[in-house]
């Protein structure tokens, strides 16, 4: 896989990625339903050293299921997310799929915190399922 590009709706932010991704998954969490207002969004997880980023994006940061903080980063010119952060996942960081130039590029490999879907949300049955972020994010 070639790098990925991608960035904010008024290209304000734009980021590369650099191979290999540690896990592609839609996650159903309720703090992902309120950030995007939909059913669930689909983040890809990489280390944050493998982010290269221009621009400088506002944050939002609460507290996520575990307690911990989670960080939102974001344009606060247009609003574009871009990635979160935060203390469970420490040195890891969770792209926005949709802000990717090329969203084709990635395929959902499984589905995170189903305990908290939407009953008229829908997503791919044939994928692993998990009620929660699992111990370890690689088994995702």
């Amino acid at each position: 896989m070639n790098q990925l590009l991608g960035g904010c709706l008024c290209g304000a932010i734009r980021y590369q990625i650099t191979p290999p991704l540690l896990f592609i998954s839609q996650c159903c969490c309720k703090d992902c339903q309120k950030a995007t207002g939909t059913g669930h969004t689909t983040i890809i997880g990489i280390h944050k050293d493998q982010l290269a980023l221009t621009g400088t994006p506002k944050i939002f940061t609460n507290k996520g299921d575990t307690g911990g903080s989670v960080s939102r980063h974001f344009c606060g010119t247009c609003g574009g997310r871009i990635f979160t952060s935060g203390d469970a996942p420490g040195d890891h960081i969770m792209i926005q799929a949709g802000s990717l130039d090329d969203p084709n590029q990635i395929t959902p490999s499984s589905v995170i915190y189903v305990k908290d879907k939407p009953l008229w949300d829908k997503t791919d049955s044939s994928l692993p399922h998990f009620d929660e972020m699992p111990e370890n994010p690689m088994q995702i």
